[in-house]
């Protein structure tokens, strides 16, 4: 048998229950993971609170989380990418915070050694979802990029990503995140009325491209700031074609895990590349780590620890 965080329910974080699933066989082209770490990302209790679902019901309980770090215990047809005993990380696509979960094997990579498991889940989303925002703005070195949302997961990867590709980027934050963000190389500014303003003192040549990971209502603006709805995309904000400006949420436009890791690891490594994580949690207390993420106030990454 395996354990898993699921609900049988739309709803706040108590509907969250620790239950036992029977253990997930992998098919063609999957392996099964013996879960170490699990990623948590503000997608996830989006989904749990119905948000994206409003008035329906959900016809059987389901799974939460989709990066997985962890070792792969059995194998399906037609893997042959990666074996049982391997350490890989990766987004599973749903059902990570569990002891085990079924995975696409194209979608893993192998964990090097310098890499702990907590520090391998929490990548996954963030990287990705980096590497295919910065990849549609077409970032050119000696560019300047504004990120909204800095201190966030992804808003940190795109801003070291940028940063390590030759950009100057400026970054929307709270006040408390400034230092931090100005150790990694990004110009903060502070988020909320005037920010535009704010922006401009800090990048006096002009904005080239924005990256909105806030969801706040910033298109507007942003588009002003470059003069071109074509050079903003957001992850975040679900009007963006009222804007003119393209909505990225993965999909079919989503950047293969080998393409995006042969960037970020050899940063990672180098110590070029940093996403704090905020804390850890047991499964047992997934509700406590979605209440904190629907705060908001949190810098980098939480974890769940399976084992």
């Amino acid at each position: 048998m395996a354990q898993a965080i699921r609900y049988a329910e739309y709803g706040g974080p108590e509907v969250l229950e620790l239950e036992e699933i029977a253990l997930p066989e992998p098919g063609p082209g999957q392996v099964r993971i013996a879960v170490r770490a699990a990623g948590m990302n503000p997608i996830d209790w989006k989904i749990r609170s119905g948000a994206f679902t409003p008035g329906q019901q959900l016809a059987k309980p389901r799974g939460t989380g989709v990066e997985a770090a962890g070792v792969v215990e059995a194998v399906g047809p037609d893997v042959d990418t990666v074996a049982p005993g391997d350490e890989v990380f990766g987004n599973v696509g749903s059902g990570a915070v569990a002891t085990h979960v079924l995975a696409e094997a194209t979608a893993l990579v192998h964990k090097p050694d310098w890499l702990s498991f907590e520090e391998a889940a929490a990548l996954p989303v963030a990287a990705e979802t980096s590497v295919r925002a910065l990849r549609y703005l077409d970032v050119q070195s000696g560019q300047t990029l504004l990120v909204h949302a800095a201190a966030g997961a992804v808003g940190l990867v795109a801003s070291q990503l940028a940063i390590a590709r030759g950009l100057t980027v400026v970054g929307t934050a709270s006040q408390a995140r400034h230092e931090f963000l100005r150790e990694l190389g990004v110009r903060p500014v502070t988020y909320g009325e005037g920010w535009a303003d704010r922006v401009r003192e800090a990048a006096p040549d002009g904005v080239d491209v924005v990256l909105d990971a806030s969801g706040r209502g910033v298109l507007a603006e942003s588009v002003k700031l470059t003069g071109d709805p074509a050079k903003v995309v957001t992850i975040a904000d679900g009007g963006a074609a009222e804007h003119g400006v393209h909505f990225t949420g993965g999909g079919q436009d989503t950047v293969p895990a080998a393409e995006v890791f042969t960037e970020v690891l050899p940063l990672l490594r180098a110590g070029r590349l940093r996403l704090p994580i905020a804390k850890t949690f047991p499964l047992a207390q997934a509700a406590d780590a979605h209440r904190l993420s629907e705060d908001g106030h949190v810098l980098g990454k939480i974890v769940f620890r399976v084992a």
